[in-house]
């Protein structure tokens, strides 16, 4: 790695990102930052969600946000979720300047995406969000798995968000025994990997998905899953660098894929995928 940041928790795991950028380890004080830029980004930037869900994305982006604190606050938790900062971000307001950040989402505002359209409604609230988180990686440890009770209203937000882990679940031919977990420290889950649309194009998600690889390995995992709804993220994870190796544990095709006879995804055109990613192959 030419040129090394080491603008990380941990310096000996260096980070491929320009220098303006750094990672910190999340905590509760940005779990609003981080639930707007995974929201943001989705419902409005994915190519699974304003797909399928064309109508009223402002009004769902605040019911989401609202459902998405357990989510988040859970992964926080676990230790093992990052983000990326902007160390020359410039604010947008001197309030926000003032305390280092703040969010400031309403959801009494009127929306303009029926009259100015969608990209112009994305842009609003991007620039409502004025603070220097820009990407993030959640995770959480396999050992303390996610109470699905409290995520039922996030789920309730996106009905198809449970059928897609759970067909990837039912088409996991893999031995359980094989990669579940004893105890904690074993396998990492990541669940969101967002970022921010004007931040694109710089690579911050193959890089922190990288580092995150290697940070995994330095604190003992022996492997990380992720689910990916997005083609970058699925080719980041399924060819992962050298000592690591991948296994794409289940996929399926939104445009063939049937339920009930009917494709159940429809309209969405993507590849959905559960990849695991060995950080200790065996020989």
């Amino acid at each position: 790695m030419s040129n090394p940041n080491t603008k990380t928790p941990n310096p000996s795991n260096p980070l491929s990102l320009k220098p303006r950028y750094q990672i910190r380890k999340l905590g509760p004080e940005q779990s609003s930052w981080a639930a707007a830029i995974v929201i943001h980004s989705n419902l409005f930037h994915s190519p699974v969600w304003p797909v399928l869900y064309p109508k009223n994305i402002t009004a769902n982006v605040h019911k989401c946000f609202a459902a998405a604190g357990y989510l988040v606050d859970h992964q926080i938790a676990s230790g093992m979720s990052f983000g990326v900062f902007d160390t020359e971000y410039k604010f947008k307001r001197a309030e926000s300047e003032a305390v280092g950040g703040k969010l400031y989402w309403d959801e009494s505002e009127s929306s303009i995406e029926e009259t100015q359209g969608l990209d112009a409604e994305s842009k609003r609230l991007t620039e409502q969000m004025d603070f220097p988180l820009v990407s993030v990686a959640l995770s959480y440890d396999a050992s303390n798995p996610l109470d699905m009770e409290k995520m039922g209203p996030l789920m309730a937000c996106l009905p198809h968000f449970g059928l897609i882990y759970h067909t990837l679940h039912e088409l996991d031919q893999r031995d359980p025994e094989s990669w579940q977990p004893t105890g904690h420290g074993q396998v990492l889950f990541r669940n969101a990997t967002s970022t921010r649309r004007e931040y694109e194009g710089e690579k911050i998600m193959s890089g922190l998905a990288r580092w995150l690889m290697r940070e995994a390995d330095q604190k003992g995992y022996r492997g990380i899953q992720i689910e990916c709804v997005n083609d970058a993220v699925h080719y980041t994870w399924s060819n992962p660098p050298a000592p690591y190796k991948a296994v794409v544990a289940s996929s399926f095709d939104t445009r063939t894929f049937e339920q009930d006879g009917k494709i159940a995804f429809a309209p969405a055109e993507q590849f959905i995928s559960k990849v695991y990613v060995e950080l200790k192959p065996k020989a």
